[in-house]
């Protein structure tokens, strides 16, 4: 399979040598400083990954459903334009796979987030919280993976009917989400339940990228010969 990387920085870089390894050929890495040569390079592509940032992946994401690429993208930041996506990919009948993380361990961590929410909705005297880190360079807060963690819950315990960051003030129907930004920190999420009595903890932390990597080209590999619009959980039951 050939693949075109758009956002050739450390995530892409992880992203060419995971492919790689399993056989695939790069033959396309785009970053901001990219000229049009180096975009008509992925006119051979028969997938391209994208990890850039929520200014430009629109942008990307257009590109490729005009030109008939197939794009799976982990950027995160852009969900308030779901919907636009969505008819773009419906009017180009693209092929189109998204995740705010390609984690298998993050997607078990998501398994058992809503597990634990239904066991804990009929107990009011916990408060919930959430909180994530990531590195300095990451420009959206709270991340992608945090949103889906939160939405989870909302969607699960009675009284919560929205998340709000905790440096806004959420109100006690607001699940509050702390966001810490730290040098080199790969990504730790953390749910929180607690009482006068006792604290119930989840979390998840990520060692390396090369999770994220690995779930992103088997999402490539996925997506091949598929139009549509895509998330891990066709991934995982496939």
């Amino acid at each position: 399979m050939k693949i075109g990387i758009i956002g050739y920085g450390k995530m892409g870089r992880k992203i060419e040598r995971i492919a790689q390894d399993r056989g695939h050929e790069v033959i396309a890495r785009i970053s901001s400083s990219s000229g049009d040569h180096e975009w008509e390079l992925l006119n051979e592509a028969d997938v391209c990954i994208e990890f850039s940032n929520p200014n430009s992946a629109l942008t990307n994401f257009q590109h490729c459903f005009e030109n008939g690429f197939p794009i799976v993208t982990g950027t995160t930041g852009w969900y308030d334009k779901m919907g636009e996506v969505q008819r773009l990919q419906s009017k180009y009948k693209a092929s189109f796979f998204w995740a705010s993380n390609f984690s298998l361990g993050v997607n078990l961590f998501w398994q058992l987030n809503e597990q634990l929410a239904r066991l804990m909705n009929p107990y009011d005297d916990y408060s919930i919280s959430l909180k994530e880190i990531h590195h300095t360079e990451k420009l959206d807060a709270p991340s992608g993976t945090a949103i889906t963690t939160a939405e989870q819950i909302i969607r699960t315990i009675d009284g919560l009917d929205g998340w709000k960051l905790e440096r806004d003030d959420p109100n006690e129907n607001e699940l509050p989400i702390e966001a810490v930004r730290e040098a080199d920190v790969k990504g730790t999420h953390s749910v929180t339940y607690d009482s006068e009595v006792d604290k119930i903890e989840l979390k998840h932390e990520a060692k390396s990228r090369a999770g994220f990597a690995i779930g992103a080209v088997l999402a490539a590999e996925f997506l091949q010969d598929k139009h549509g619009f895509f998330t891990m959980k066709d991934l995982l039951k496939a």
